[in-house]
């Protein structure tokens, strides 16, 4: 039996019903209107899909806690990146944009290093000061970073259309492959990597409901959320139509909205001291993305036999160079430090005024 707290824990869930409802009942009114009362909505709806983001992260990971390894570490990736990928393809079919997954990826790198890594390192090492974590894992994370990204984004730019199909192809094999691998070690051989002190389990479930209504409701909030995006890119779509507003700012709304429950977990993390959680989070959230969101997106390019950009533009590609390089730097010595954060905010910073700007 469920018991009654377990329900009242999950009031985000009707809410973002009734923001659904709402959503699709006035949708053509807001679009029609514009101005306050399609932007109006538009927040309404963005809240709700944010707000069933944090409950998919939540069942996620009292399952991982429960299943243990490796299938929790399965389960937390693919629920996390679940939420992007549902969200980037429902945008796809209506804005048939063919370098939206490509500036999602970009925009999702950005927060989850520099954003996330950032803020949690300047907080932590404000209150802690100097906070240790293993140097396995940092180096394991960045050596896969390396190699996804050259294969999924910059080689891509050196292919061309006639050979798309084929390396495309071969983009699928390698990234699952390597993200198979990488789950194995991750979880097997090489966990040792991954730890750093006493290992702490927070699963935040007092209420003692079985598996299935976690995985249940895990697999419901997924399928809201993808209804959910469909409401929001009909308002984003019209909001940003003659508006003047940076193109890509339904990729960046993409990635936020993926990386909020990954973000308040990795700064809770560094507040108390557990700066090996943070480095996990934002390296580990970085290369999923990029693992498990490209096979994805290659796979619908090859269905469809139409070319989805993935090859990073020139100052995506320099900026993407800078903060792996500031990253191999920050995290070769196993110490945190409020320096270290600044850096990436700084980075992080230069990646928002470019968004605004419209150059990225």
């Amino acid at each position: 039996m469920l018991s009654a707290k377990y329900f009242r824990s999950e009031w985000p869930l009707p809410a973002a019903i009734a923001a659904g409802v709402i959503g699709f009942a006035f949708e053509h009114a807001a679009v029609h209107a514009g101005g306050t009362a399609l932007w109006g909505l538009f927040a309404l709806v963005l809240a709700a899909v944010i707000g069933v983001a944090f409950r998919i992260a939540h069942h996620a990971e009292v399952l991982a806690v429960r299943l243990g390894e490796p299938y929790g570490t399965l389960v937390l990736t693919v629920s996390a990146v679940s939420v992007e990928v549902v969200i980037l393809v429902v945008m796809l079919m209506d804005n048939h944009s063919a370098t939206l997954a490509r500036d999602t990826v970009f925009a999702a790198v950005m927060l989850d290093i520099n954003g996330i890594l950032g803020i949690a390192a300047l907080v932590g090492s404000l209150r802690h000061g100097s906070q240790k974590y293993n140097t396995g894992s940092a180096n394991a994370y960045l050596a896969m970073l390396l190699t996804a990204l050259g294969l999924g984004m910059f080689m891509p730019d050196f292919v061309s259309d006639a050979h798309w199909p084929t390396y495309s192809a071969f983009s699928v094999g390698i990234m699952a492959l390597l993200y198979v691998a990488f789950l194995r070690l991750q979880t097997v051989e090489h966990r040792a990597f991954f730890e750093y002190g006493k290992v702490e389990h927070e699963a935040h479930d007092t209420s003692g409901s079985p598996n299935w209504a976690h995985a249940a409701v895990l697999v419901g909030s997924v399928v809201l959320v993808g209804l959910l995006s469909e409401i929001l890119s009909v308002l984003l779509g019209a909001g940003l139509q003659g508006s003047g507003l940076p193109k890509t700012i339904p990729a960046v709304m993409v990635a936020l909205i993926s990386a909020s429950p990954e973000f308040m977990t990795a700064i809770n993390a560094a507040r108390h001291d557990r700066m090996q959680t943070t480095v996990n989070i934002a390296l580990g959230a970085s290369l999923a993305t990029v693992l498990l969101t490209l096979p994805v997106i290659e796979g619908i390019a090859l269905f469809t036999g139409d070319r989805i950009v993935m090859a990073l533009t020139p100052i995506q590609a320099g900026m993407l160079l800078v903060t792996l390089l500031v990253s191999m730097n920050n995290l070769h010595d196993g110490e945190s430090n409020a320096i270290e954060g600044m850096s990436h905010l700084a980075l992080f910073a230069g990646f928002v005024a470019m968004t605004m700007m419209g150059i990225f």
